[in-house]
């Protein structure tokens, strides 16, 4: 669970969309790939990440850049 709580917390603290590799080589703590990988589908089947071809995009409720992306892209009416 720890693992899977960095692995978040790396992605909410992220500047930009990271790849899998950079996030991966941007933990605090080195974990195993496959390991890793691991979490990503976990995150994945539970609807936290989505990938945009070669990013990761962190689409948990509290992520305030994807929030502002979204009021950026919707056309008033």
């Amino acid at each position: 669970m720890d693992t899977v709580l960095m692995v978040e917390k790396a992605l909410k603290e992220a500047e930009e969309y990271p790849s899998r590799t950079e996030l991966w080589k941007s933990l605090p703590k080195r974990i195993q790939y496959q390991t890793f990988k691991r979490v990503m589908d976990y995150l994945e089947a539970h609807g936290s990440i989505a990938f945009n071809g070669r990013h990761i995009v962190y689409t948990a409720v509290d992520n305030p850049k994807l929030e502002a992306l979204m009021k950026s892209s919707i056309r008033s009416r």
